[in-house]
């Protein structure tokens, strides 16, 4: 498969990254770990300017109806900017799973993609409910198997297992949020919350959240590989300035060979990203969205692993930016599905397609 993005595609990025160099990002993450949304919000809101929540919208709900490769290039660069808030459900998640409801379309859908509403969901799994962001989301819609309700963040004593685990556990947040069941979050800036349904919007909708779904594993795939990239220009960028010996570390082979493995890895794992948002619409959607997902997750370890050993001990520490994209990547890898059940899915994929 030739595939190249196109010079409106690379403009576009160029120009969301312009954003986010201008938007003290880091300082608005920060504040959004502390509870002040109010940061974050003005940098969604540029988002939303741009088009971004609205790019998988049909225009007759006000959005661009672009391709999904389209999104996946507003997703990268989010990612490498680590903007905090729930952008793969209010860009990607939601916008998909309301085009297959008409009813909840024509409720939501028109402020989703002028950005107006922030929305997030939880996908029921084993037995837990989880959802980022839903103390601070306009929209928390919960997805089963079949059946998508819209929903709000559990009280404690709804929840009284997770939230006991979050006060246990000293959960940055977990105080604060008195009134909802906070869940422990390796990344501070990505608050989660114990949902529960409430108002029926749709039965029988599998296929409708199967692809929501989906879509979200291709959105975090994205995010991840952006997040890659912003570590390994960090990383080379300290690299460059850092002493030891009487030589800047960069000079040093070993320093060499690992920023290198890190390009690679991320290269590497770019084909599958966008071959993964070309064959959203065919049978192999699960497959290469899965594999997508493996890939930038595992490129986007390996730079932090690259990042925090070059960095040294500041790296870890929470007044230098790199924590942000580390703590970040750790939170993203799982956030939809770990690389067990993933590679389950490609494995399964596979052997049906030996068994055909």
């Amino acid at each position: 498969m030739r595939f190249a993005l196109s010079t409106e595609q690379l403009d576009f990025a160029a120009e969301l990254r312009k954003i986010f160099d201008a938007g003290q990002v880091p300082a608005a993450v920060r504040a959004w770990s502390s509870g002040d949304t109010a940061p974050g919000r003005a940098i969604l809101r540029q988002v939303a300017d741009m088009g971004v929540f609205g790019l998988i919208v049909d225009e007759e709900h006000g959005g661009a109806d672009a391709t999904a490769v389209d999104l996946v290039v507003a997703l990268v660069e989010l990612g490498r900017a680590a903007v905090p808030g729930p952008v793969i459900e209010s860009a990607a998640v939601i916008p998909a799973l309301l085009r297959q409801l008409p009813d909840a379309a024509e409720r939501w859908l028109p402020t989703v993609a002028s950005g107006e509403l922030l929305g997030t969901i939880a996908f029921e799994h084993g037995g837990r409910t989880v959802a980022l962001d839903a103390d601070t989301a306009d929209l928390v819609l919960v997805a089963g198997n079949a059946h998508v309700s819209t929903g709000r963040p559990a009280r404690p004593d709804e929840a009284p297992t997770q939230a006991a685990a979050a006060e246990r556990s000293g959960e940055h947040g977990a105080r604060r949020f008195e009134s909802a069941a906070v869940i422990a979050s390796i990344d501070p800036a990505r608050k989660l919350f114990a949902a529960l349904r409430d108002e029926v919007l749709a039965e029988a909708a599998e296929d409708a959240v199967d692809f929501a779904f989906d879509l979200g594993v291709l959105a975090c795939a994205a995010q991840l590989l952006g997040a890659g990239r912003a570590i390994l220009d960090q990383t080379t960028a300290y690299a460059k300035q850092r002493k030891q010996f009487g030589r800047v570390i960069g000079e040093f082979q070993a320093v060499k060979q690992q920023l290198a493995d890190v390009r690679i890895a991320l290269d590497l794992a770019e084909p599958l990203l966008y071959r993964a948002a070309l064959t959203l619409d065919s049978a192999d959607r699960a497959r290469d969205v899965s594999a997508a997902l493996v890939a930038c997750g595992d490129a986007a370890h390996r730079a932090s692993r690259a990042g925090l050993q070059v960095h040294g001990a500041i790296g870890y520490t929470a007044e230098c930016d790199l924590s942000l994209w580390l703590t970040r990547v750790a939170a993203l890898r799982t956030a939809w599905g770990t690389a067990e059940f993933h590679r389950a899915r490609i494995a399964a994929a596979l052997r049906a397609t030996a068994a055909s």
